[in-house]
């Protein structure tokens, strides 16, 4: 989703239908078909420079049963590499001050530091752990840093209908060992290349969890970006919502924002 991320959510949003290979050649080669999409989507979400969003976190037991944080999150990208985010808590006031900063990579293993306002500590999350829940959501570590198309590799399935809408449908395997996924199964519309829904499969490669997107809204001209993506775990019956408001991009962030001294000072 390079949504990308980018947390997770912005990292796979904008894909292009046009392809360098002759399409009779990319039919006959759906590796190659998957990844040329994945590379035109990387290159249309491009150029945004920087991002901040407001976001609702609401999660949801097997029962129902809700709780609700606040939180605002901001992203940097960075050139030949991958983007750098931030994501801090605001309420409810246990969690306030509660911060997670991500330097995604093209190459090699993301970096991920939580800070813990209570401890007044800054920890760094081992990539052996990046398949953990995120603050107890349904979203993982690894989610929340930007989907780097070299993380991947890919195979274009087939093209279908979701919700009335023409889409592709392709998967992508994680190539770090690391990883809790063996593969995610990703539908994006026709129309945009919006990415509208991602299945996630876990180590047994049993169906995890799926994500679906809404509400999309236009940004600067080009870059698309949803209100809310909703993430439901079909092993525990738990889910998690986020809700998007304030979209805002080239507000001037630079590295700054982004180093772990940062982390203590996001209030």
């Amino acid at each position: 989703m390079r949504t990308h991320t980018k947390p997770a959510w912005l990292s796979t949003m904008a894909l292009v239908a046009a392809t360098t290979l002759p399409l009779s050649a990319l039919a006959q080669d759906p590796e190659a078909r998957g990844l040329e999409i994945a590379e035109e989507a990387d290159a249309r979400n491009t150029g945004w420079n920087d991002s901040v969003v407001d976001l609702t976190m609401t999660l949801r037991n097997k029962n129902g049963d809700e709780s609700v944080r606040e939180m605002r999150s901001r992203a940097l990208e960075v050139e030949d590499d991958g983007d750098k985010s931030m994501i801090i808590f605001d309420q409810p006031r246990d969690v306030r001050g509660t911060a997670l900063l991500t330097y995604s990579h093209k190459a090699g293993d993301d970096d991920q530091w939580l800070y813990l306002p209570a401890l007044k500590r800054v920890k760094r999350i081992a990539s052996s752990n990046k398949s953990g829940p995120f603050m107890g959501s349904e979203f993982a570590y690894e989610d929340l840093s930007s989907q780097e198309v070299e993380k991947y590799t890919y195979k274009f399935l087939r093209e279908e209908e979701l919700d009335g809408e023409k889409v592709f449908v392709m998967e992508r395997f994680p190539t770090d060992e690391s990883s809790g996924y063996t593969k995610q199964t990703v539908w994006l519309d026709q129309a945009e290349y919006r990415v509208r829904k991602i299945e996630f499969y876990d180590r047994k490669n049993s169906h995890l969890k799926t994500l679906t997107m809404h509400d999309y809204g236009e940004y600067l001209d080009q870059y698309w970006r949803p209100a809310r993506m909703e993430m439901v775990n079909h092993q525990t019956g738990k889910s998690t919502t986020l809700g998007f408001e304030n979209y805002a991009f080239q507000e001037g962030l630079d590295d700054r924002d982004f180093d772990q001294s940062a982390l203590k000072r996001a209030r």
